[in-house]
């Protein structure tokens, strides 16, 4: 109840014309912050988690299990509170699938992108079940900003362009190592798509606005820092790192910022967000 009546006051229309200057620009960014962290709220938990849990389990659970078990009770949770409605459980329950049919490719015998060294009852196919819930964190993410702060789209590309767009991205995460890796050439055309696309939030009582690809581009740094840490509290290991640690190849965020692009598109056929993208005619 206290996270809904915080809801409640984050998203109320605000009038504030009296502030101006320094102190306007520091209210509005105290509640940018803290809009982002209420929206982070299923990732900062998880992380929390990641964080706090021991290499080794506990009481005989292995880590990985324990973290499957916790990011269901976060979703539960979140569901029952009102904090997310069925039809976006539904959406997050699809990244979910998504991302853990890329990890089992990644982690497969012939590919090894990267791996899970810990032993856990919830593998499948070598991949804990947990994992998907890291895509699904980012769908979360997105949902949350969405109703938080206001969001709306203006000048969206056509729907079938948008999924057809998104539907490279993902191919190519598969089909880059056997037919070379065309994230570019799909990035350049991503940036002609999206090239007059705007989106609008309200950080406080006014609307603010920024190139969506500079939106997907933020998201997609902000993962590759989380990556970082999770690689550093062993979480998963890329072949590089199994002597000692070393930070993720700034490569990756290309890679994650692509990976955003297909969880946006997949909200962005919500009913009640569709509601708010405009699309030319």
């Amino acid at each position: 109840m206290a996270l809904l009546a915080l809801d409640n006051w984050l998203i109320r229309e605000k009038s504030h014309e009296g502030l101006s200057g320094f102190r306007r620009f520091l209210v509005e960014f105290g509640c940018f912050g803290l809009k982002e962290a209420r929206a982070c709220l299923f990732a900062a938990l998880f992380f929390a988690a990641v964080f706090l849990v021991p290499r080794g389990g506990v009481a005989g659970i292995p880590r990985y299990d324990l973290l499957l078990v916790i990011a269901l009770l976060i979703q539960g949770w979140m569901v029952a509170a009102r904090l997310e409605t069925l039809d976006e459980l539904k959406a997050i329950c699809l990244f979910h699938v998504v991302g853990f049919a890329l990890e089992v490719f990644k982690t497969s015998g012939a590919i090894q992108s990267w791996s899970y060294p810990d032993f856990a009852y919830t593998k499948v196919f070598g991949v804990p079940l947990f994992s998907g819930f890291m895509y699904a964190a980012v769908g979360s993410y997105i949902i949350q900003a969405w109703r938080l702060f206001d969001l709306r789209i203006r000048h969206h590309p056509p729907y079938w362009m948008a999924v057809v767009i998104a539907l490279l991205i993902y191919a190519n995460f598969f089909t880059h190592h056997y037919l070379g890796d065309y994230r570019w050439y799909i990035a350049a055309c991503l940036g002609g798509l999206y090239a007059r696309s705007t989106v609008i939030f309200r950080p406080y009582d006014r609307d603010r606005s920024m190139p969506l690809l500079l939106g997907f581009l933020l998201i997609g740094f902000f993962i590759w820092v989380a990556e970082n840490i999770s690689t550093f509290f062993s979480l998963w290991h890329y072949p590089n790192q199994l002597g000692a640690w070393s930070a993720v190849h700034v490569g990756k965020w290309s890679s994650w910022s692509l990976l955003v692009v297909m969880t946006f598109t997949i909200v962005a056929n919500l009913k009640h967000v569709k509601a708010r993208i405009h699309v030319p005619e």
